[in-house]
């Protein structure tokens, strides 16, 4: 057993670090990009001290249990690469800590945008600016963004791999909704849902947590010209399932 959770942290420590690279190394003007996306999911700007509704992203199953996730990433929605990572923290109903980790994205399966909100950038909370340095990673304010982006709504679904401190790994579709643009009335509650291979409990009630879509407007263009060539998927180690 203690080999294995050394070599669950030692993941961690990896997704987190290569995660802050790919964010922190984004294009400015003028450069060219494979990822025409970055979004945040409850983390970065998004986080409000004054408001705990902001970060984590909390969804509950029917029978009260919850997972609590933080994350972010860049995708090209054309080709479906992604580089993503998080922090997840699985509770009981009762609030029972069952399990914490990282959660690490293998593949986008869909993005389907609802649209540019510019606007929502104009917030002083939420303004984007030089990288800051925050006690954590996906802490408020402790993400750095890259300078041009373009508020974006929508719905991504990613193939993600939930990685524990301590107990197997998982496989899991964890749908990431950003309620702005026009915004269908089925997706009008943002937040995200979180469902198992090999069934289990369906967390499909959202309870709170901000996510955003920022498009790189140079990167976009770029990406719009080429041939979108087959979906890449990232791959993990196999690991017996729950």
């Amino acid at each position: 057993m203690r080999p294995r959770v050394v070599s669950i942290r030692a993941v961690c420590e990896a997704a987190v670090l290569c995660l802050g690279l790919a964010l922190g190394n984004l294009p400015t003007k003028g450069q060219s990009t494979s990822a025409n996306y970055a979004f945040l999911l409850a983390a970065g700007f998004l986080c409000d001290s004054g408001d705990s509704t902001t970060c984590p992203a909390v969804v509950k199953s029917a029978d009260g249990a919850s997972y609590e996730m933080s994350g972010a990433g860049t995708f090209t929605s054309h080709s479906k690469s992604i580089t993503a990572a998080g922090t997840f923290t699985h509770k009981s109903a009762d609030g029972v800590v069952l399990a914490t980790g990282v959660w690490v994205a293998s593949e986008l399966v869909s993005f389907d945008s609802s649209g540019i909100a510019p606007g929502v950038l104009n917030r002083e909370s939420w303004a984007l600016g030089p990288r800051q340095i925050g006690p954590s990673p996906f802490g408020p304010r402790g993400l750095g963004m890259f300078s041009g982006p373009m508020a974006e709504g929508g719905l991504a679904v990613l193939r993600i791999r939930l990685l524990p401190v301590l107990g197997f790994a998982r496989n899991a579709t964890l749908q990431v909704n950003c309620a702005l643009g026009k915004v269908p009335t089925e997706r009008a509650v943002e937040g995200i849902r979180l469902s198992f291979e090999k069934g289990g409990a369906e967390f499909d009630e959202e309870i709170s947590g901000r996510a955003m879509f920022l498009m790189n407007r140079f990167g976009a263009a770029a990406a719009a010209k080429a041939q979108a060539p087959d979906a890449v998927t990232k791959s993990a180690p196999v690991d017996a399932q729950q």
